[in-house]
């Protein structure tokens, strides 16, 4: 978490805004557990992990448009969805992120 404290403070320094996605729900297999977090700044540059990869890119999605649009966001990812396949998630388990600006 310090390191990511020292991103997101450097990424704002240089003029950035930065959204923070954060596990808060998780069932099944799920490579990360509650409250791994993932921080995302407004040129698209990440750091961290929600998911090990299964599903990074469509919460880098959510949260530039969390940036551009000031409110927060939950956002669900599980293989019932029907995105899942779409976005990567296939371990069978599902997760709830939250995604929100960094001030």
């Amino acid at each position: 978490m310090r390191d990511m404290i020292s991103t997101i403070n450097a990424w704002q320094a240089r003029g950035d805004a930065v959204a923070m996605a954060t596990v808060v729900k998780a069932g099944g297999s799920t490579p990360r557990p509650i409250a791994a977090k993932m921080i995302v700044n407004s040129r698209g540059e990440f750091a961290g992990s929600v998911s090990g990869g299964c599903v990074e890119g469509a919460v880098i999605e959510e949260a530039l448009g969390v940036i551009k649009t000031g409110k927060s966001k939950l956002v669900k990812y599980g293989i019932a969805d029907e995105t899942a396949w779409d976005v990567g998630l296939s371990c069978g388990g599902m997760i709830e992120v939250f995604v929100e600006l960094v001030r």
